[in-house]
């Protein structure tokens, strides 16, 4: 596994088992730390918020567990940063290849990326862990930052 998204990972914006109501609840909260940790501007959750309308980003895994990327426009980010949560409850995200369909959500990394060629590096990155349903099993069944660590090397 390549070590770009290892980099970013800061145990401050880790959440394990978030009890989140629904999509906006998780980004809100992961924006929030972000930005409390000093990753992105103000600007960064409403901005998110808009482009998970307008650009969907849950991901169907093809089995039980599927994930969501939200992001949006570097200009709302200060510092490079990968913001990850794995949820209580699943989460309804819209589908971003089919935006009128719904995806159960349990797994989402919000990233805070302050470059467009790092956002694709970034995207590809990711996409290839949620292409291995063991990493993506030993990221939910995490109980710390360092499992997640350990099940991303």
């Amino acid at each position: 596994m390549s070590g770009k998204l290892l980099q970013l990972l800061d145990d401050d914006v880790v959440c394990i088992n978030l009890d989140a109501r629904n999509a906006s609840d998780v980004i809100e909260n992961l924006g929030m730390r972000l930005f409390k940790n000093g990753y992105v501007k103000e600007s960064f959750i409403e901005a998110t918020l808009e482009s998970e309308k307008k650009l969907p980003t849950g991901l169907p895994l093809g089995g039980t567990i599927n994930a969501a990327i939200p992001h949006t426009d570097t200009i709302h980010v200060l510092k490079p940063g990968v913001a990850i949560a794995t949820l209580k409850h699943p989460v309804i995200f819209k589908n971003m290849v089919k935006p009128e369909e719904d995806v159960s959500v349990q797994l989402v990394f919000l990233l805070s990326l302050d470059h467009p060629k790092l956002q694709i590096e970034m995207l590809q990155e990711i996409a290839g862990v949620l292409q291995k349903p063991e990493v993506v099993k030993r990221i939910l069944t995490a109980m710390t930052f360092e499992d997640v660590q350990v099940a991303l090397h």
